[in-house]
């Protein structure tokens, strides 16, 4: 066990896609990360006996994380996305932990890793700690802290309601543009007062 008080830099990010893809022979549905230039929906080809067709594209990317004291790496190649629970189902262990934190003041995200066909991939539970640790040490700790929980703690998915962060149909493989702050952009509308004085009125 390393005895280095980890401090977490992401590196090697790489920007692409989650693909999501879907039988129509056995209704399997596999995800996987891609680094196309020009994903394509609709995409189709066949596989021994499973006729695959590429049904949804989310913008994404991939990273490892790196100690900057130590060297040691994580990577999270089987990681596919975070959940956001909302407590939809009170009888879910994850929105039981929800509950607890909540009151400790912190944010429980689920880590869901990527399927093959109905085969989960499990993100280990030391990756957990690293990701939520390079979180957390990069919030005011006066600000709610982020606990990361594996997907397998949902008891029924179907039911679940809870929000992955990601968003879907952004097919550009550059990261967004910086936002311009609220309040600029409501000042911006705001017409200046001499040239609001000039406006025609009507008579």
């Amino acid at each position: 066990m390393s005895l280095c008080q980890h401090r977490w830099e992401m590196d090697d990010v790489q920007f692409g896609f989650v693909a999501f893809e879907r039988c129509f022979h056995c209704n399997g549905l596999r995800t996987f990360f891609s680094l196309e230039p020009t994903p394509v929906i609709g995409d189709e080809y066949r596989e021994g006996q499973c006729y695959w067709s590429r049904a949804e594209n989310a913008q994404s990317f991939r990273f490892g994380l790196r100690c900057s004291r130590c060297g040691e790496r994580q990577t999270f190649d089987e990681l596919m996305g975070l959940l956001f629970c909302t407590g939809c189902d009170a009888e879910c262990k994850v929105d039981e932990l929800r509950r607890q934190h909540e009151t400790a003041g912190s944010w429980v995200l689920v880590a869901f890793g990527f399927m093959d066909r109905e085969k989960r991939a499990s993100v280990p539970e030391a990756k957990l700690e690293a990701l939520a640790d390079y979180f957390n040490q990069r919030r005011d700790p006066s600000r709610k802290q982020v606990r990361l929980v594996s997907y397998e703690l949902i008891g029924d998915f179907s039911r679940c309601e809870g929000d992955f962060l990601h968003d879907v149909g952004m097919l550009s493989l550059q990261p967004p543009p910086p936002r311009r702050p609220t309040f600029e952009s409501r000042a911006a509308d705001i017409p200046d007062q001499e040239t609001a004085d000039d406006d025609p009125k009507p008579r």
